[in-house]
């Protein structure tokens, strides 16, 4: 049986503007992790009610 849901992601947590020089990974867009994410935590809520339910 399908699922359907609906998800939404938070903006990139920095301006685009450079302020201050830091040493941290920033990537722009979440787009491309966006799936396996998903996926990945759709797969664990299912198994965790799996779980609760026996």
């Amino acid at each position: 049986m399908d699922i359907y849901f609906r998800v939404a992601f938070k903006p990139v947590g920095k301006l685009m503007k450079t302020q201050i020089q830091e040493r941290s990974r920033h990537d722009p867009c979440v787009l491309p992790r966006a799936v396996p994410i998903v996926e990945a935590m759709a797969a664990i809520i299912i198994a965790d009610h799996l779980i609760r339910n026996n």
